[in-house]
């Protein structure tokens, strides 16, 4: 039975029941531990039709009756139609009735996506259902980089709610760049005063001539970060907060030049970072520098809570060592720890992170490159240069997010023609999405069970709103969702044709919802950005 549902649910049939009217007289009759999916439905479903869904029992004919049943899947549910015009959600756990309500949402049409009704009808409904669901991964998940641009708190809100929608449980937010800090500390207020701004922007790849002398910036208070938390909470979704060390450092090091290697370079005249790519200003591998950065991830550890997000993310990747060969104080700590080479220098730094978070309850991640030098055992890799990271680390017992940037950076353009806006690296269609598998086969099946799931990474350099950001994400976003949460043939035999057939369907809730896609025809005038030097790949990605 095809009810059009992205991602596509593990079973779904008709067995000749009734179907689902939703009406002025339909209730919800939630069971303990199905608050949040209650309150969700009320809002969104309620706003969309214009009802007020009452409280009602599981009795109560047209009703939409929420359950848990800790004999399914922890993320898994079931979804009836009853002869009585009622539907019933049941759920292994709170997210997974959360996920069933879903579909619920899908099934009631593109109407259901909007914020307030449109047309006369009061009554809208669908046919006998009988869907029985759960997902492949347990991490599945969007990285949206809001250090290079900053995307308002409201523009982060409406991305959870479109994670939401395609039942995806993981936000990875990177918070701390070269090109700005993001998130209030309170103990150092000078990372937001002076790291979060910056005097203007390179337009386009960092090639291009052209600037944007605008000053850009923005950041999070802790109160935004908090109501971006419980936010994301009340659907279900982590939040991986990302402060990245000892690279992509210059914000901070603009804010408090003791941080960088004053001994080698003037930190005192950094300014945040106009431009792209990898700086050679990094933190230098001091204790003063460890303390300061306990003191910036103690006050995360507040607005971050354990139960939201379990893993800290320290990036560690793309960190030039030019500065410590050079740096007297850097030579010493190596020759004081015994350390061989910069490389251990590196590692000794995530190190440090690695037993101060697991001593407070909380679990490093970091790219592939924290595993140079060696990698303390409960640590867990991002694979984000290829497969090749995540397979060492899996066989080696680490957990593994595969990301790699030739299959899934969203940032990469998504086709080869000349209209593509500031087109960045290889071409990945939709169906090269569709196709992507997070499980090498060369793993082994010990090895295969290390493998959390999957993220789409979004890089923000040439992105500089939400519009754009939109055009990235979408489609391919619901093919990577589908990756993640559907039991998927291997890649050469997924039913492509089948998924566009369903995406025709899903631009309507696209478009019911606002989101900016990229046509299926290519992009839309507005879309465009012609003459802005962008860094294309040409050629099918490396498997690597």
């Amino acid at each position: 039975m095809d009810m059009e549902l992205i991602p596509a649910p593990l079973r779904a049939d008709d067995r000749g029941r009734c179907g689902f009217v939703l009406d002025p007289s339909t209730t919800i009759a939630a069971a303990p531990g199905t608050a949040t999916t209650e309150r969700w439905l009320r809002t969104t479903l309620g706003a969309a039709f214009g009802l007020p869904l009452a409280p009602g029992t599981d009795t109560t004919p047209r009703a939409i009756v929420l359950r848990t049943d800790e004999t399914l899947a922890p993320e898994g549910y079931r979804l009836t139609t009853r002869p009585d015009e009622s539907v019933v959600i049941t759920g292994g756990s709170p997210a997974g009735v959360f996920w069933g309500a879903q579909t619920l949402r899908q099934l009631l049409g593109p109407e259901a996506f909007r914020r307030a009704p449109v047309g006369d009808a009061t009554t809208t409904g669908f046919g006998s259902a009988d869907i029985e669901d759960a997902p492949r991964f347990g991490w599945r998940g969007l990285m949206l980089d809001v250090a290079r641009h900053f995307m308002p708190k409201d523009d982060v809100l409406r991305y959870l709610d479109l994670l939401a929608a395609h039942k995806l449980n993981v936000f990875h937010f990177h918070l701390s760049d070269d090109q700005g800090w993001r998130v209030e500390i309170k103990r150092y207020p000078r990372l937001t005063e002076v790291g979060a701004w910056r005097a203007r922007t390179k337009y386009g790849h960092r090639a291009s001539e052209l600037w944007d002398e605008t000053p850009h910036g923005g950041y999070y208070t802790q109160d935004d970060i908090r109501e971006i938390v419980a936010y994301a909470a009340a659907r279900h979704i982590r939040v991986v907060p990302e402060i990245d060390v000892p690279g992509h450092s210059q914000a901070a090091i603009s804010a408090y030049p003791e941080l960088g290697n004053t001994d080698v370079v003037d930190t005192a005249a950094l300014t945040v970072w106009d431009n792209w790519g990898v700086t050679p200003n990094v933190l230098a591998p001091t204790d003063h520098v460890l303390r300061f950065y306990e003191g910036v991830f103690e006050e995360l550890l507040g607005l971050f809570p354990p139960e939201t997000s379990p893993f800290v993310h320290i990036g560690g990747d793309e960190c030039p060592k030019d500065q410590w060969r050079q740096s007297p104080t850097a030579q010493a700590r190596i020759k004081e720890l015994g350390l061989a080479d910069e490389d251990e220098l590196q590692s000794w730094f995530i190190r440090h992170f690695d037993t101060w978070l697991t001593a407070r309850g909380r679990r490093l991640i970091g790219w592939d490159e924290i595993l140079e030098g060696g990698l303390a055992p409960g640590a867990a890799v991002s694979s984000w240069r290829g497969y090749a990271g995540g397979i060492a680390a899996a066989e080696a017992g680490h957990d593994v997010v595969m990301c790699p940037e030739q299959q899934v950076y969203l940032d990469h353009r998504q086709h080869g023609g000349p209209d593509e806006p500031m087109p960045i690296g290889y071409v990945r269609t939709l169906e090269d999405v569709y196709r992507f598998e997070p499980v090498p086969p060369a793993l082994s099946e010990e090895a295969a069970r290390h493998v959390l799931g999957t993220q789409g990474n979004v890089w923000s350099e040439v992105m500089q709103n939400r519009s754009r950001v939109d055009y990235q994400v979408f489609p391919r976003l619901a093919a990577l969702a589908e990756v993640a949460w559907s039991a998927l043939p291997a890649p050469a035999e997924r039913d492509f044709a089948g998924f566009e057939r369903r995406m025709n369907a899903h631009y309507a809730r696209l478009d019911a919802l606002g989101v900016g896609y990229r046509p299926p025809s290519g992009p839309l005038p507005w879309q465009k950005r012609p003459g802005i030097l962008g860094r294309p790949i040409e050629g099918a990605p490396p498997n690597v």
